[in-house]
Parts: C-alpha cells; structure tokens; sequence
C-alpha cells in the first residue's frame, strides 16, 4: 500500500489541509480507520473501536465546513483513553467486573471535543484502575510498545500514545496522577501536557460505576496528548476551563501568556539525575546534547541552583501523599495488609517504600500536616520560578522497559545502568511536577542507540502552562521531534 500523506501529519497540519480542502474530514477519518485496522493486530492500542460514529462524525464536520463553519478541531480523527466516558461506549478501567457498563452521557472533556468538531474513532487501552505504568487488562489484553512490540508502551495513557506513535489520528486525550500522561509520552516518543492542577475539569473521567460529578481528586489532572507540540495548546484550549457545574459559575479561565517567545529569552534550570532514582545514561546524554544545544542558542541555562527543592524530601512526601489517596480505595485485604507492614516499619526507616505504606495508613491528622509541607513546597516554586523560566529533568529513569506483568509491583524490579531498583521507586520523576501540581509538558528528544526513545519534561508555574508549552513549540522548532516507529512508517 501506499505510504499516507496524511497519517503523521500535526493536527495543525491537518487542519490547515482541511480549510484549504485538499483533504475531507472523512479522508482522514478513513486513513486512521485504515492504519488501525492494518497495525493494531500488533499493538492493541484501539480496545474500543467507534468507526461507524466516526466516520458520520466526520461527514458532519465537512457538511460544517462546507456551510463555513469552523471549530478548534474540526474534522480531526481523535482517540481517547478508555477511562474517559462517552455516552454508549463501554467505560470499565480495565476492571472486568465493569465490563459491561456503558455511561449514558460524555465526560465534560468529551462534550468540548465534540462541540469543537472532534471525530473520535474509538478508546484506547489502559492498566486495570490506572495503576501501572504498564498497559493490560484481561478485558482487552496487552498493549504494546510501536518501538518495540516486546516493551511496555508506558501506562496508564499507554494506549494512547501507542495510537499516536502509530499514526491513529493526531490526537489524543489521557490523564495523570503517577506520570499517566507523560511516562507513555515519553516511552512512545510523543508529547503530552499535565496540566496545572484543576485546569481541566474531570467531570466524568470516572471510574465505574460512579456517577459523573464535579470532584476534586487531589493531583489527578486530565490532559492533551500529541504528535507536535503546538497540538498539545490545539486540544488543551478546548479542554480547559471551569466545570460550568461549579466553578464555573462564578470563574472565567484568562492563562498568561508565555513568559517568553524567543529561545534565547529563556532561563532554564537543567537537572539530569538525582541518587534517590538515577537516569541512566541514555536518558543523562540526552539531556546533556539538549542543555548544550540550549546553550548555543542563546538560553541561560544552569545545571543546579540552591532553588531547587529537595529531591528526597519532596519524594518522601509524594509517596505518602499519592498512597493517601489511591489507598481510600483499595479493598479491606490489602489495607490491612499494609497496616501490618506499617507497623513493622522503624521510624528511621525513610525509604520510599516505607513511605508508601504510611501514606496508605496514615490517619488525617498526619495527611493533614503533610499538605501543610505541600503548601511550603508550592512556595519553594515560586520562589525558584522567579529566577528561572522552566526546568527540565528527567520524566522516567530509563527509556521503556520489557513488559511486567508481575502482580506484586513493589517486587518488580528495573534496571539502572546494570542496577537493581525498585519498579515503583519511578514515581519520583513524574511526582516532581505532580505534588505541587505544576504544569508539565513531556517532549521527544529522539532515540536512544536500541532504537527506543528518550524524552524529558518541562516544568513550568503554576497556571503559567503556556510557558514550557511555548518552551516546547520552540525546541521541536530548533531540534526536531516526533520520529515515526520505523515498523509502523508506511
């Protein structure tokens, strides 16, 4: 067959085409549908196809545009990660007891898509409740890596930045507590933003099978996936604003604008590793061509400052605080097992597998006073974002690993430059941006000399997301991004 013009192309791009008309919405929808049904036998990044809705959803975006209509996305072939809900569509979490529960009506996320003119074609695949960095359920099985079909595509958003890595359309939406959207991201070699906490409302990102309500769920955001950096600002500007239901009530979102739009006005703090979870090599080199790079084009660039929170103590709090919150929902078995581990622990014992069982079984007060420490951290950011602009650092520790199936991760082990660590120990890189609830953009930077690809994230202020976007739009200007899974360029 031959090679698509169209299948990895930006949505920019795409959209471009769409308003000069050298492409239908319906063209598109087709070449997505096409790629998917030739690929995704290896991939397993679809779980649920949609193509029948998609394909009428797109001859209604070129009946728009013909009348001279125009929306954000209007016309562009999009998938979603299966834990967002849309009305008809199964909505599970990868829990086979909720195999079968449809939601009668979209997420608030899904009803902007699709006012802005979005075709979604189908769901993509997920770990059971999120909680991996891996992608499987006995419901629709495993999702693999496009780079290399034997490594985790990352997790929980794995199923879609396979999609994106595959060439299923230009966009996609995930979400991220534990680095959901960023580490798949990263291990697919695409992009994605997690937005500033609550920018994008979560009304029916909702595990089955509970109502869709205005809720806070502390950290977790929702957020933009892409195959270009601009694209990420395309779909987060639809996704953006107050749930109508409550806060939008009384609040209109205005985002600054980026701090800067030149390169070389930037202040960038660099940061390629930390001994609580070492980079290893592949991930530091790449980090060091990009700081260098940087450089001579103008950037202030420093590679430490006393700004920078501590690591350790920042990741300590993290874990408890993350447990605190995924533990209210673990069944009664496995907390009183982690009540019992608990009280085994020594009060000097400060690993952060120790931490994660208190933060399990803590009791109010404690989280109490630890969100007090996170206050104290969000103000250790503002003061660093005064001198600097951004910082960047690593996402994950190595670039995507063998799949792991294991049941017990905090038995899973990876490997570090030929050393042992502990699978769950990742948590800290992506809690970075998580516990104060940064924005965070996570961009491609190649791939490593195994073929698979390297990446890092941006950090930025609170509610400043324009400024490691804009950050981002800019590097990929200069040095190049998104490189198509060689098995899967056709």
């Amino acid at each position: 067959m031959a090679k698509s013009q169209w299948s990895f192309r930006s949505a920019t791009e795409l959209s471009a085409a769409l308003a000069a008309k050298k492409v239908s919405a319906v063209e598109l929808a087709q070449d997505a549908i096409g790629r998917i049904e030739r690929h995704d036998g290896k991939i397993n990044a679809v779980c649920v196809r949609d193509f029948a809705r998609g394909l009428e959803a797109a001859r209604a975006a070129d009946a728009a545009r013909a009348r001279g209509e125009t929306g954000a996305l209007l016309g562009l072939p999009i998938t979603v990660k299966e834990s967002f809900n849309i009305a008809g569509l199964p909505t599970t979490w990868g829990f086979p007891p909720q195999r079968d529960f449809r939601p009668t009506e979209d997420a608030l996320s899904i009803s902007r898509v699709k006012a802005a003119g979005g075709v979604i074609l189908g769901k993509t695949n997920v770990p059971v409740g999120l909680a991996d960095w891996q992608s499987y359920n006995e419901i629709y099985g495993t999702t693999n890596n496009p780079y290399h079909l034997g490594r985790t595509p990352g997790g929980s958003s794995g199923g879609s930045s396979a999609a994106l890595a595959a060439g299923y359309g230009p966009l996609s939406l995930g979400s991220d507590i534990g680095g959901s959207l960023r580490v798949p991201a990263f291990h697919c070699g695409v992009y994605a933003h997690k937005p500033t906490y609550n920018l994008a409302p979560v009304r029916g990102h909702t595990p089955p099978p509970f109502p869709a309500m205005p809720l806070d769920r502390d950290m977790a955001v929702i957020g933009p996936m892409a195959r270009s950096a601009a694209d990420l600002s395309l779909l987060l500007d639809v996704m953006a604003g107050p749930d109508p239901l409550d806060m939008g009530v009384g609040y209109r979102l205005a985002l600054p604008p980026p701090r800067h739009n030149a390169l070389k006005d930037f202040r960038v703090l660099v940061v390629d590793s930390d001994p609580v979870l070492p980079a290893d090599k592949d991930i530091r080199g790449a980090i060091d061509k990009l700081a260098g790079s940087l450089a001579k084009a103008g950037v202030s660039v420093a590679r430490q400052s006393p700004l920078w929170p501590d690591f350790a103590d920042s990741s300590r709090l993290y874990m408890r605080m993350l447990m605190a919150f995924l533990g209210a929902f673990f069944p009664p078995e496995a907390i009183a097992g982690a009540q019992a581990g608990a009280a085994q622990l020594k009060a000097d014992n400060r690993s952060l597998a120790a931490e994660r069982l208190r933060g399990m079984t803590q009791s109010h007060r404690d989280w109490v006073l630890d969100d007090g420490a996170r206050a104290g951290l969000r103000a250790q950011w503002r003061g660093l974002f005064k001198t600097f602009d951004a910082v960047i650092c690593p996402i994950m520790p190595t670039p995507a690993y063998p799949h792991d199936h294991s049941p017990d991760q905090e038995a899973r082990r990876i490997k570090i430059d030929d050393k042992d660590y502990v699978y769950t120990d990742q948590l800290t890189w992506p809690g970075i941006a998580t516990l104060p609830g940064l924005p965070a953009t996570a961009i491609p930077l190649g791939l490593s000399p195994q073929g698979l690809p390297l990446g890092v994230q941006i950090l930025g202020p609170w509610l400043e997301d324009r400024t490691p976007l804009r950050l981002a739009e800019l590097i990929e200007r200069e040095f190049g991004g998104f490189v198509p899974p060689p098995m899967f360029d056709d």
